[in-house]
């Protein structure tokens, strides 16, 4: 075994040119320390399910975005002299019982359902998030009332509470837009999701908010805004990134199943849960009118949901 401090003085050809030594006689590198967010992007660039799911995520978002680049057919109206027609040339995956491209409209269907999704995990993320950082900073009898309020809304079971949302203002009878129609879904899973975030968020404040740097900020004189917006939330965000994630993978399928339910969306609006419900009738005459769109639906929610398990696995360096 070689002395360390001779090691340490002589030079050899191997040494890289980055390296220097400082007095002490150990070996320095120039490359700049990463922070948490620079060590996951790193780890993750190695991870072959991070590419495949992020390529697959990017895809589902242009079909949503741009759906003409993919199906430039008709998605909506359809003829039908061309009803339950097989799949052919001009319609990939066949017509359905009204004579419509079912191609277009898996296409078409991408951009309600990711809509929704991404809206309402917004909207869950800005509330409950919201709600656990006051909770958990203030403490005392205000995160008590949180509490309390977050456990009211955590005893309503999530499917039962979305009909009974979407009944009450989205029932047979009414005459509610496109527009209208989208927001009372993206309402009802906000309403029905943001405790979990409240209590994920809280979590995280109470174990940060006690940290050196928290107290050293508090006796310099840092007003709460300043604590919560500048300390903080860049040491609590990190859970609710990768349970954002995660969660639009939930969130349609969640769509999806108050839509096959009657409940959610609803014509003239194209969704993939509509299309799984219309199609059901028909699943041995034309099993594609079901196929087609719960494949495209069971591959978005998993490419969402491989991506947070990826972005998690990343960020805790437990799992590395």
């Amino acid at each position: 075994m070689s002395d360390p401090s001779t090691a340490s003085i002589v030079s050899t050809p191997a040494a890289q040119p980055t390296d220097s030594v400082d007095p002490a006689g150990q070996p320095q590198s120039n490359e700049k320390p990463r922070g948490l967010l620079g060590d996951a992007w790193r780890d993750l660039r190695r991870k072959p399910l991070f590419w495949i799911s992020a390529t697959l995520i990017v895809i589902f978002l242009l079909m949503a975005v741009f759906p003409a680049l993919f199906a430039p057919g008709e998605a909506v109206n359809g003829s039908l002299s061309r009803s339950l027609e097989k799949a052919s040339g001009d319609a990939w995956f066949g017509y359905d019982l009204q004579g419509r491209d079912v191609y277009a409209r898996v296409i078409y269907g991408a951009s309600a359902s990711i809509q929704v999704a991404v809206l309402a995990v917004i909207g869950t993320l800005l509330v409950g998030g919201t709600m656990g950082v006051i909770a958990g900073y203030r403490g005392g009898w205000v995160d008590a009332l949180l509490s309390r309020i977050a456990d009211v809304f955590f005893g309503l079971p999530f499917v039962l509470g979305a009909i009974v949302i979407l009944t009450t203002f989205n029932g047979s009878g009414t005459s509610n837009t496109k527009f209208e129609i989208t927001g009372l879904v993206t309402i009802s899973l906000i309403v029905l999701s943001w405790p979990v975030v409240m209590r994920l968020m809280r979590s995280s404040v109470l174990a940060t908010k006690e940290a050196d740097y928290i107290v050293a900020a508090r006796a310099l004189g840092a007003g709460t805004g300043r604590i919560i917006i500048k300390h903080l939330l860049p040491n609590c965000l990190a859970p609710l990134l990768v349970y954002g994630t995660i969660m639009v993978g939930s969130f349609i399928g969640a769509e999806a199943t108050l839509s096959f339910l009657g409940v959610g969306l609803k014509s003239p609006v194209v969704s993939w849960g509509i299309m799984i419900s219309d199609g059901k009738d028909f699943l041995r005459v034309a099993p594609g009118l079901v196929f087609f769109p719960a494949a495209f639906l069971v591959t978005a929610v998993l490419s969402f949901v491989m991506l947070g398990e990826a972005v998690r696995e990343a960020l805790d360096p437990k799992l590395r």
